[in-house]
């Protein structure tokens, strides 16, 4: 399935979605009243506020209130710990409604070829436009800017200027879009990251904003960008912590799950080569149970290796169960090595210690009996 939005759209979306996060009692508002009551048809509990001049009611602190939705939100599944994320405390001091619910100003034709009339043109609209703006004609401003973006559509300065603009009539997300678009131009334009960064800031996304001003500060140092990026750096901190914090735990929730499956996979493993090893020797596991631990032995790499050769699996459980055997083995040098690697990993358990050149058990001949012939 489509999208059914554009880029446009989308960028408007998430602004709202950015909203809400920093200032959830935002839905109390009585135009967003469809989307207060379509969440709660989902089952989403709502923070009980009643909507004001204000955008929030605050706290004595200074912060808004922590609400039954924020702790939800903020609170992943269970974990077998019990491990649940607290609710950050952010100063949102400052943090304002956008005047502007959509984005929609003119962008002029990208693929315009200006001539130099038109650029003529388009600079004395601009210096018109920014005497207007001193005056704090703001809405004039923006016109005028307007009409040299259609002349110059390729000017990021421009767009910049315009951001600005709207910047000053809490027109957030024309300021983004004017912004961002001004970067598209020109990737080193610092009065676009500053008006971007500030914007973003007045809609309570600090990290954004904190990201956009140092890039201002980077190209172009100004004392009111650095001013601003020192306003906003605790809340930006703490929501980089944040999300550290939480990385980490998903890193190792992955890791531990990892191990178990690791672990299951093993366990899966070693029994499935315990049936091979006692189908190859075709030898039950001798009376009184087997004298080792078998477990540790089939998740010893190098002893499973051992027991994929036939001969060698006959010759242990031959041995198991009845020690005296050992002496049809003494002269198999691919059997004795097994044995000598067996008595060093598992201390010689259910294997005679004189097997590697000991004196035989008593009752033990050295060669074998004539019954054994034809069995190494």
């Amino acid at each position: 399935m489509s999208c059914p939005f554009n880029e446009e759209q989308l960028t408007q979306l998430n602004a709202f979605v950015e909203l809400c996060k920093a200032q959830p009692l935002i839905l109390h508002h009585p135009k967003l009243a469809f989307f207060k009551d379509y969440l709660v048809s989902l089952g989403v509990i709502l923070p009980t506020a009643t909507f004001g001049s204000k955008p929030f009611t605050a706290s004595g602190d200074g912060h808004p209130p922590t609400s039954h939705f924020e702790e939800n939100a903020a609170k992943p599944e269970q974990s077998e710990e019990s491990d649940a994320e607290s609710d950050l405390e952010l100063d949102m001091e400052g943090v304002i409604t956008s005047a502007d619910s959509e984005a929609t100003q003119e962008m002029g034709d990208p693929s315009k070829e200006v001539t130099d009339e038109e650029r003529d043109q388009s600079d004395e609209k601009r210096s018109v436009a920014m005497e207007a703006f001193s005056n704090q004609e703001y809405e004039e401003a923006i016109a005028l800017y307007t009409e040299a973006i259609k002349l110059n559509p390729q000017s990021a300065l421009l767009f910049a200027k315009r951001a600005q603009a709207f910047l000053k009539q809490n027109k957030l997300h024309a300021c983004i879009k004017d912004c961002s678009h001004a970067l598209e131009l020109n990737c080193d334009s610092a009065a676009a990251y500053k008006f971007r960064g500030r914007a973003y800031r007045l809609l309570g996304s600090f990290e954004n904003a904190s990201h956009d001003l140092c890039e201002s500060l980077k190209i172009d140092y100004d004392d009111q960008v650095n001013e601003w990026l020192n306003e906003i750096k605790p809340n930006a901190d703490k929501i980089r912590q944040h999300k550290l914090s939480r990385q980490r735990r998903k890193e190792d929730k992955e890791h531990r799950e990892k191990l178990r499956r690791a672990r299951k996979a093993q366990e899966a493993h070693a029994q499935t080569a315990k049936e091979q090893a006692e189908a190859a020797g075709g030898m039950p596991t001798p009376p009184g149970g087997m004298p080792f631990d078998l477990t540790k032995l089939l998740l010893d790499p190098e002893m499973m290796a051992l027991f994929k050769d036939p001969e060698v699996t006959k010759a242990i459980y031959d041995v198991s169960s009845n020690p005296a055997n050992f002496v049809k083995y003494q002269n198999n040098p691919k059997v004795a090595a097994a044995f000598e690697m067996f008595q060093k990993k598992f201390g010689g358990q259910g294997i005679p210690p004189n097997f590697m050149g000991g004196a035989p058990p008593a009752g033990a001949t050295s060669k074998p009996c004539d019954d054994d012939v034809g069995l190494d």
